[in-house]
């Protein structure tokens, strides 16, 4: 159904603040640009929005696509289906209308002449290449430019307003006035052709509201860079690996901003080491020397890094390693996103190992968690991984502004001179004076006594040693220490229910599961309890959560179930065995149907037969009103 139709009928009823926009482009050919200026236009209308961006592990030429969601509840999880698609590539474009639910739309390229393969869909064609030469003599930039247009043509089909549009396009392109007047032109010109061209069909439209006020669009990466900087990151080596080499780089420009000192010097170190391993080197020597230091992965970098993992755990050497979680194994997928590194983290290293990760699920969390994993380092005395993935990491979020960190730093238990003396033969390095398992330490280059930082058998006292005795009673202590960690480490949320059925979430899938939990409510009459775990170790409220409920639905993005391996592993065979799996490992970030759909069928409740009784029941209501 196209606007020309003959026998064209009126638009249905309107669907205001509650639809998804796929955009399938090419990569490289600045689509990017156009895709954020229509995501932070309909943010700056008050509209809660999310923006998912699936693309090419290239640099160029391979299809992309990016789906802005406004959702006028604040559900910001990716929705499932698509409701309207503005089909800009020829290779893709034939499948991407194949697949969408009739009664959607397509604004499409007018040379694809994608009308002829669907009559139950909103067909609304646009000459891109000839609107685009009229607002660009340079025939080179056109192919930039002309994602612009259908900006232009979406303000004028959903009512966008255009002051919003202009706004967020020079936010775009900064102090690039030129660029910003050009594709300023191309937006208009969108806007105008369809205001003369295209009769409105489809039911979707923007309007104002006020959930957005006071809030920002940030990334995940830029976040977590601005936590370390608070944290007092002194010391930064990496090496580059997507999805999380945006996380170094804006550090390094928040670094050379704020950290320079009133001579003009640099207060800190950042080093593009030859690789991961040297990376971890570096940071596990600046910690050792009293210095904050950080370096930032994704899994194949993780897995170069497993035996220096085990050196920091057995010598008990301070770090951060951020790990933006992405498809494995190998080379896996770069370019999408999944939650696949967690029990491959948790026990890093060869022999007996627990590591501590903490679990982010907002910018928020990123800024926060980015600020206390160097005090956990530090008080610990181990390496703490921040866990993120693809999507929190590289796409924008929502989020208040940042609170300003007003605690001081936790050094942990660090000694000088004074100190050990003070302690007298109550001290040695990898002695538990304090039954917490966690020993006190001395930093190089102070009038504290020395020691030897040994990878190798050890005693208490640092002194190398291969007794069975001291190998146990330093293993002990370790797990001791790991026993601390659990109350010290940022506690779960919890949302208990009158309900049989809980649910367990961590990171990104949160997002799914807040509005599934909605849907299961609203749409089968299943209410359920809620926790999100938010590190590792499990703190007591895990296990007593789980205790709690009849059935518990662990939902996690990996095919293994790792999540729920690690509580089967750490808590009682009593919770265990109340445990079940939701599993999404498509490497598109998770929605919210389908972890519906998989709770209905193990709840033995078909998606199907739940849709038809509350359709029967709305037409119930229907008769009654």
């Amino acid at each position: 159904m196209t606007p020309t139709d003959p026998g064209v009928q009126a638009a249905p009823a309107r669907i205001v603040n509650d639809f998804s926009i796929q955009i399938a482009t090419v990569n490289g050919s600045g689509s990017q640009t156009a895709n954020l200026v229509l995501l932070r236009s309909i943010f700056q209308m008050g509209i809660p929005v999310s923006g998912k961006n699936m693309f090419p592990s290239n640099i160029a030429g391979l299809p992309t696509w990016y789906t802005v969601r406004a959702n006028q509840a604040g559900f910001v999880a990716r929705k499932k289906e698509v409701d309207f698609l503005v089909a800009m590539n020829p290779e893709t474009a034939r499948e991407d209308v194949m697949t969408l639910d009739p009664g959607r739309v397509v604004l499409y390229d007018e040379p694809l002449k994608l009308s002829a393969l669907r009559s139950d869909l909103v067909f609304y064609a646009v000459p891109f290449d000839k609107i685009v030469a009229t607002v660009c003599t340079d025939a080179k930039l056109r192919r930039l430019v002309k994602n612009m247009i259908y900006d232009g043509v979406l303000s004028h089909l959903l009512a966008i307003d255009m002051g919003e549009m202009e706004k967020a396009l020079r936010k775009q392109f900064g102090k690039k006035v030129k660029a910003a007047d050009l594709n300023m032109g191309a937006l208009a010109a969108g806007a105008e052709y369809a205001r003369q061209h295209l009769v409105k069909q489809d039911p979707y439209a923007i309007e104002r509201m006020d959930k957005t006020r006071g809030m920002i669009l940030i990334e995940g990466n830029t976040a977590s860079a601005l936590g370390a900087m608070f944290g007092g990151v002194t010391v930064v080596a990496w090496y580059p690996i997507t999805p999380s080499s945006s996380l170094p780089e804006s550090l390094i420009a928040y670094m050379k901003k704020y950290r320079i000192d009133k001579d003009g010097k640099a207060t800190f170190a950042i080093v593009q080491a030859e690789d991961e391993i040297a990376s971890i080197g570096m940071v596990l020597g600046a910690g050792w020397a009293g210095a904050r230091a950080m370096t930032s992965t994704s899994g194949p970098g993780i897995s170069l890094m497993s035996e220096f993992a085990g050196l920091a755990y057995y010598a008990e050497l301070p770090g951060v390693v951020f790990d933006i979680q992405r498809v494995g194994p190998s080379t896996g997928l770069p370019t999408r996103t999944a939650q696949g590194d967690i029990a491959t983290t948790a026990m890093l290293s060869h022999g007996d190992t627990k590591q501590v990760m903490l679990i982010p699920s907002s910018v928020e969390e990123c800024f926060e968690m980015a600020i206390e994993a160097f005090d956990y380092a530090e008080r610990l005395q181990q390496l703490v991984f921040v866990m993120s993935d693809l999507d929190l990491g590289m796409n924008m979020w929502m989020s208040h502004p940042f609170t300003y960190p007003e605690k001081p730093f936790d050094r942990g238990k660090v000694l000088d001179a004074a100190g050990v003396r003070a302690l007298g033969a109550e001290w040695g390095r990898y002695l538990d004076v304090d039954g917490d398992g966690i020993p006190y330490r001395t930093l190089p280059g102070t009038d504290a006594p020395s020691y030897f930082t040994r990878g190798s058998g050890h005693n208490a006292r640092g002194q190398y040693s291969e007794r069975p005795d001291d190998y146990q009673n330093n293993m002990d202590r370790l797990v001791r220490k790991h026993e601390t960690a659990k109350a010290l480490l940022p506690q779960p949320v919890v949302e208990d229910a009158d309900a049989d059925v809980g649910i367990v979430a961590f990171g990104t899938t949160h997002w799914a599961v807040e509005e599934s939990r909605v849907q299961l409510e609203s749409e089968a009459g299943i209410r359920t309890a809620y926790l999100r775990i938010r590190a590792y170790p499990f703190s007591d409220a895990v296990e007593a959560f789980i205790l709690r409920y009849k059935r518990i639905y662990v939902v996690e993005q990996n095919r293994d179930a790792q999540m729920r391996a690690l509580m089967k592993n750490d808590l009682s065979s009593e919770a265990g065995a109340r445990i079940r799996s939701v599993l999404h490992y498509n490497g598109l970030p998770i929605d919210a149907r389908s972890v519906t759909e998989e709770i209905l069928v193990q709840e033995g409740r078909s998606a199907k037969q739940e849709t038809v009784a509350a359709a029967v029941a709305g037409m119930t209501l229907a008769r009654e009103d």
